[in-house]
């Protein structure tokens, strides 16, 4: 057991695989030399070499395309996009190769390949810099969708993603790359099963990725308040650990999603129908939803008003409980 950064944590889990597996290799723009842009890749060329740690053009659609003919040679490419708006170039790479090829194939050929993207917002970044794009990708069948929150999800998932024969897209949660803490050497949940990260009577606030730690902090308040506020941490998007999410919701009666996204066509929404759907009896109230407006990134300066806060997710608590 060791302390580490998210980043941190996301480095180990890296390397590891490297070490563990000599046909990973890792591809992005300027992940060799600088590290990246958030340093996630740090000292790994010197420690692989240039084969296996590539700074590739400034061309997302050329990393996926050269990515998928590796994987047709047998190696497990993991590529990192710089920023989750920089991602659409490779759009149609993704949705129209890579989560296509095993169905193509009649299940003969397989892609193990992992896409990491820094999601989200919080950081002050410029237009493309924050984005919270996952449901276009949950949306594509053929592709599996995780979202880590913590380091220790971080260093384990990541290594679960490269040993995964489909293709993964791995959503990093830009705004918590520096908080830490604990890693374990084992991991006892596989790569998509959610986490009850608290028990509660009264709600469940279910979050991944950026949102599970507003989450958290929104229980907390509420239990000042004399409130028992449950939170669940997904983890995986596609495909969904609809059995965890349908237990807690037998317990509470209530839901509260939160996300970084707009809330139209959101994961939340998916949530909300499949937990209505299956739940129906048990709910107290209707599926809450806590997201971004259905309105591009803003700039900076108002980025705190636009992302889910402590006081919204409250706010959709005391809705529930009042419903």
């Amino acid at each position: 057991m060791s302390t580490m950064s998210l980043v941190g944590a996301l480095n180990a889990g890296l390397r590891k695989s490297m070490a563990d597996d000599d046909r990973v290799i890792l591809m992005g723009e300027d992940i060799g030399t600088l590290g990246g842009v958030f340093r996630v890749t740090a000292g790994l060329r010197e420690e692989f070499g240039a084969d296996r740690v590539v700074d590739t053009p400034l061309a997302e659609s050329g990393i996926v395309g050269t990515a998928i003919g590796l994987a047709l040679r047998g190696y497990r490419p993991v590529c990192e996009i710089q920023f989750d708006g920089f991602v659409y170039p490779a759009f149609d790479q993704i949705v129209s190769q890579l989560a296509k090829f095993r169905a193509r194939s009649g299940g003969r050929v397989s892609l193990p390949i992992v896409i990491r993207i820094p999601v989200g917002g919080g950081i002050g970044a410029v237009e493309h810099h924050s984005e919270s794009n996952e449901s276009y990708f949950a949306h594509t069948a053929g592709l599996r969708v995780v979202s880590c929150a913590t380091p220790d999800d971080a260093f384990h998932m990541i290594q679960q993603a490269i040993q995964s024969d489909d293709p993964v897209i791995f959503y990093e949660p830009k705004r918590r790359y520096w908080d830490k803490g604990e890693v374990l050497d084992q991991s006892d949940r596989n790569l998509h099963e959610a986490r009850v990260l608290r028990e509660g009577s009264d709600c469940t606030l279910v979050a991944h990725g950026p949102t599970v730690a507003t989450a958290l902090a929104a229980a907390l308040a509420a239990a000042e308040d004399g409130f028992s506020v449950g939170v669940v941490d997904l983890r995986t998007i596609s495909p969904l650990d609809l059995s965890t999410l349908e237990e807690q919701t037998m317990t509470s009666g209530r839901v509260v999603v939160v996300h970084e996204a707009s809330t139209f066509l959101g994961i939340g929404a998916e949530i909300a129908a499949a937990i209505s759907e299956s739940c129906f009896y048990s709910l107290r109230s209707p599926v809450l939803r806590v997201g971004a407006f259905n309105m591009p990134y803003p700039p900076a300066k108002v980025e705190d008003a636009f992302l889910p806060s402590v006081d919204r997710v409250l706010a959709a608590v005391d809705h529930a409980m009042n419903y």
